[in-house]
């Protein structure tokens, strides 16, 4: 698979898992992406040109992604709309990417016989009650909660129709909240880094006790390469790190990391997230013990303090679109 095609790599976790492909194969990539506002043309900006192209589209463009998909080996696709609070405000971009675009994909790998390998999210299982000793796993029922989490559900089984009825060559991954360089400002981490940076308070939903099962971007990617080259065909795989945490709990060590009190008057509650899912927990042993995969990023904390220390040094990358941001959370009273 010397040649890939990677949707969304502009973004998030995509561009991540660009910058992981460069550093730890002599692959090459093209990028398609659309360059939404969750998309950064910079965020690749380091990367050697000779082993990175660039193409901005739609994934829902037939004769575009027909046209690439025809020159690679496998296609990675990252591209999505993400965020909760956008798909309850508009669902409609959801359906578009997230739907219309993976079966774009999926028409156009099974046209060229070419492996594919679709990237989502531990959200479409809906979530867990605090109390719960259970975690996720890929036995877990579906019960998305949010327009955002249902097309992503959409889009797995959509997955898993053209596996068994065309033959299509692909995995599914389900991984956890990611965190690290390159995340979008309106995302709990980053809004709550760049907002400290900038004297501004700090923001909770609710009372914070919301549970997330944090992994670093960097370990999804090595997870997400070696599903690629090692992982079973039609088979799904859950990645995560062990890293249960609560909002209250990481925006406190935030607070601490960067050198502030982290008492309850150093952050503003504010409304909570209509649906908001309390806890979401991957058990990642099918990953561990089939393919041998293991995070780097163990210690939360450490990795932390990475990703502030990569914000306080890229203030140029996010601060355009920081005051839109807040404008946004604003006049929704978060």
């Amino acid at each position: 698979m010397a040649r890939l095609l990677v949707t969304g790599g502009a973004g998030f976790i995509g561009s991540n898992f660009v910058h992981y492909v460069v550093k730890h194969t002599d692959h090459h990539v093209t990028v398609l992406d659309k360059l939404t506002y969750a998309g950064n043309r910079a965020s690749l900006s380091a990367l050697p040109e000779a082993r990175v192209d660039f193409v901005c589209g739609d994934i829902a463009d037939a004769d575009l992604v027909d046209g690439l998909v025809a020159t690679v080996d496998a296609v990675v696709h990252y591209a999505a709309e993400t965020h909760n609070d956008n798909s309850l405000n508009c669902p409609q971009p959801f359906i578009h990417s997230n739907v219309i675009g993976t079966f774009t994909l999926l028409e156009s790998v099974r046209k060229y016989g070419k492996r594919f390998h679709h990237v989502s999210t531990d959200e479409v299982y809906g979530d867990l009650a605090l109390d719960d000793p259970a975690r996720f796993t890929e036995a877990s029922r579906y019960n998305p909660s949010s327009p955002y989490s249902s097309t992503k559900a959409g889009s797995d089984l959509l997955v898993r129709a053209w596996v068994r009825s065309y033959g299509v060559a692909a995995t599914i991954s389900n991984c956890s909240n990611n965190y690290g360089p390159y995340q979008h400002v309106e995302k709990f981490i980053p809004r709550q880094i760049t907002n400290i940076l900038w004297g501004i308070r700090p923001k909770l939903y609710g009372e914070g006790r919301n549970v997330r099962d944090w992994i670093h971007a960097d370990d999804h990617s090595s997870a997400v390469l070696t599903i690629l080259e090692c992982g079973r065909i039609g088979e799904t795989y859950l990645i995560g790190a062990d890293g249960e945490k609560d909002n209250k709990t990481v925006i406190q060590l935030i607070l601490t990391l960067m050198g502030q009190d982290a008492g309850a008057d150093a952050y503003d509650s504010v409304t909570d997230r209509n649906g908001h899912d309390m806890r979401y927990a991957i058990d990642a042993t099918k990953l561990c013990t089939e393919l041998g995969w293991r995070p780097r990023y163990r210690d939360f904390e450490h990795g932390l303090s990475m990703t502030i220390d990569w914000y306080r040094g890229n203030e140029g990358w996010w601060a355009p679109t920081k005051n839109v941001t807040e404008a946004f959370y604003a006049g929704l009273g978060q």
